[in-house]
C-alpha cells in the first residue's frame, strides 16, 4: 500500500506535468502566434486568369466535364458526405445535393441556414457556377460560411458535377 508521503509524491509529479504542460502550452501561443497587423506592406498586382487549367494548356472544363466518370465523381463525394446529403429534402449541416445542378442558388428546400454571400448570389447552380464554387467557395462567394478549402483539380471538380446531374436523371 502507499503511505502518504508517496502519495504526495505522486500527486505533486502529476499537478507538476500538468502545469509545465500548460504554462508551455501557453508560452508556445504567446511567441509564434501571428496576426496580421495592419495592411500590406506592398501589394503585387496580376492579371487573373480564367483558371489554373488553362493557363497551364491544359483541356477547359467543358472539354473535361463532356468526358466525366460518374463512378469517379461519387468517390469525390465521400469528401461531401460529411456535411450534405443526397436524398432530396434530408439537410445536414449544409444542403441536400439531389437535384442541385439546375436549381437556383441557395434554393434548396427547407434549408435556411445560407451564408449572405450565397443568398444574395442570383441564378442557379450551372456546372459552371458549380466549377467555379468547388474549384475555392471562399473565392467564388466570399464570406460564404462552407469552411471547405476546394477541389483543386479540373477532373474531381467535372467528376462531381457529373454525378450530382446524373441522380435526378
Amino acid at each position: 500500500m502507499f503511505d502518504t508521503m508517496t502519495f504526495t509524491k505522486v500527486a505533486s509529479g502529476l499537478c507538476g506535468a500538468l502545469l509545465v504542460f500548460l504554462l508551455g502550452k501557453w508560452a508556445a501561443e504567446e511567441m509564434y502566434h501571428v496576426e496580421a497587423h495592419g495592411e500590406a506592406s506592398y501589394v503585387i498586382e496580376v492579371a487573373e486568369a480564367e483558371s489554373t487549367e488553362e493557363v497551364a494548356g491544359g483541356p477547359s472544363f467543358d472539354e473535361v466535364l463532356a468526358t466525366a466518370d460518374i463512378d469517379k465523381g461519387a468517390n469525390v463525394f465521400r469528401k461531401c458526405s460529411a456535411c450534405h446529403k443526397l436524398e432530396e429534402g434530408a439537410n445536414g449541416v449544409g444542403p441536400y445535393l439531389y437535384g442541385v445542378v439546375g436549381r437556383d442558388i441557395a434554393g434548396a428546400d427547407g434549408y435556411t441556414s445560407y451564408s449572405g454571400a450565397l443568398s444574395e448570389k442570383e441564378g442557379e447552380w450551372s456546372p459552371e457556377n458549380l466549377n467555379g464554387f468547388l474549384e475555392k467557395p471562399s473565392d467564388w462567394a466570399p464570406g460564404t460560411s462552407m469552411g471547405f478549402a476546394g477541389l483543386r483539380k479540373v477532373e474531381d471538380r467535372a467528376n462531381l458535377i457529373a454525378y450530382l446531374d446524373s441522380l435526378d436523371n
